[in-house]
């Protein structure tokens, strides 16, 4: 029998990436919308990605009363401070989209040699049940920022980040790939120990 976990996004790339390594679980993730939450916003107001999963995993519970995931994830360039950041999907302002972003960030990077383009994709994964249980996963993927968008695969600023380690952008590789390495990946990895642990209790 599959446990259901209502998914506190309706981004159907993230849901894949999730869903690919909770069935290992016997966990069948479905989105937001898929389980009937009524369309509402969430207001992502932290100053951490924690923060930000958190608060969206118990709206959602709120609602539904199920088991609720939810990530936030975002792009960390060291020559921005840290920046986009929790701000990565709104970077170039609230109507912005993936183009948009990827534009702001190669016009701030822009003559920046590549030595000084380091980044990092950082996921929070929030898994918190009825009972108010909560369990938090951080996953980290280093690696650098290249000048003009390459490949087809992936979304977000996948085309602009080099793993460390490839010679490939995350938009090169296929889903199977960055699944191994990615930082979800990374944050459901740390997820599998803390349900294993929690299995053992």
């Amino acid at each position: 029998m599959l446990k259901t976990i209502i998914a506190a996004s309706s981004n159907a790339h993230k849901i894949e990436e999730i869903q690919a390594i909770m069935s290992k679980f016997g966990m069948k993730v479905i989105s937001r919308d898929d389980a009937g939450v009524p369309k509402f916003e969430i207001k992502e107001d932290g100053e951490t990605f924690e923060e930000n999963s958190l608060k969206k995993a118990e709206e959602i519970m709120k609602v539904t009363g199920e088991i609720t995931v939810a990530d936030d994830s975002g792009l960390m360039v060291d020559y921005l401070d840290g920046a986009p950041g929790v701000y990565s999907a709104r970077f170039a302002g609230e109507e912005c989209d993936d183009i948009k972003n990827n534009e702001k960030l190669l016009k701030l990077l822009d003559g920046i040699c590549q030595e000084e383009r380091a980044a990092k994709f950082v996921s929070v994964i929030t898994l918190i049940f009825p009972d108010g249980e909560t369990l938090v996963a951080r996953g980290e993927c280093p690696g650098h920022i290249i000048e003009v968008p390459v490949g087809e695969n992936g979304f977000g600023y996948d085309p602009l980040f080099v793993p460390e380690g490839y010679d490939k952008t995350f938009a090169q590789l296929s889903a199977g790939e960055k699944n191994l390495i990615s930082h979800r990946a990374k944050a459901l990895c740390k997820l599998e120990k803390l349900l294993n642990e929690r299995a053992n209790v």
